[in-house]
């Protein structure tokens, strides 16, 4: 078989797996979040690596809306140059290292009704681990999206002990296998076509979907990224603007009311 067509059925069968497995705890992560966003409060995101693709799949794009607050820290998540300065071998490194979670939280206001999602493929490094324990000690509810296969079989490497799953209200399960990659090449000795980016991916659609519905049934319903297909260029860029300033009045609260 060819080897697309079987990183292809190793995508249905990821795509499978949450459907016929993850329904109930995103219903319950879609409750979270729709009563943050309800209530004023801002859904945060983190994730470090490539986990930084399913952060920026919540929003800001097409399809989605206010009310989530993308956190990227650049020195973990900037893959582009790989090798000399910002490169791939520091990110590794620096995700590794306690207290910069601790450092990188210091910047924002966190209280209730805020909630947190933090995506981690492992679930144990220490930076993701120390964000849930941040969030935790701010008494706001933590939803944690992981492959449930590789952060079970993952020995915790933060000193606390704790999986991000163990601190976590809410485990989203990518449903990906443990290593990530999913295809063997005849002839060569690893697996190749990873599919932790297309697990989060859907997790993150399928949320934002629930959450829309809830935000709509409750009479506020979100002011959508909508493409120019659909309403026309004009209409869109008004949109745009009208879904940016709406982000913007949220998101002073945590920056201490100083982003204009």
């Amino acid at each position: 078989m060819s080897p697309a067509l079987s990183y292809l059925d190793a995508a249905r069968d990821v795509i499978n797996r949450i459907h016929g497995t993850q329904m109930d705890a995103l219903n319950q992560a879609a409750d979270i979040c729709s009563r943050t966003i309800l209530d004023g409060g801002l859904v945060h995101l983190f994730g470090s690596g490539h986990s930084r693709m399913a952060v920026e799949e919540m929003f800001p794009r097409y399809g989605s809306f206010p009310g989530f607050h993308p956190i990227v820290e650049l020195s973990l998540t900037y893959h582009n140059q790989v090798v000399g300065a910002n490169g791939q071998r520091q990110a590794i490194f620096l995700e590794k290292v306690e207290g910069l979670g601790q450092t990188i939280l210091r910047n924002f206001v966190l209280e209730p009704p805020d909630s947190f999602i933090v995506f981690s493929n492992s679930g144990v490094n220490e930076v993701v681990v120390e964000i849930a324990l941040e969030a935790r000690k701010r008494k706001l509810p933590v939803i944690a999206v992981v492959s449930g296969e590789h952060c079970a079989a993952s020995t915790p490497r933060h000193s606390s002990g704790y999986r991000l799953t163990e601190l976590a209200d809410v485990v989203l399960d990518n449903c990906v296998p443990a290593g990530d990659a999913m295809v063997r090449v005849e002839g060569h000795p690893d697996l190749i076509g990873p599919g932790s980016t297309l697990g989060a991916a859907t997790l993150v659609n399928c949320l934002k979907c629930l959450i829309a519905e809830s935000l709509t049934q409750h009479g506020q319903p979100p002011i959508v990224l909508t493409s120019s297909y659909h309403i026309g260029g004009e209409a869109s860029a008004r949109r745009f603007d009208a879904c940016f300033d709406d982000y913007r009045a949220r998101v002073r609260k945590v920056y201490g009311a100083t982003t204009g």
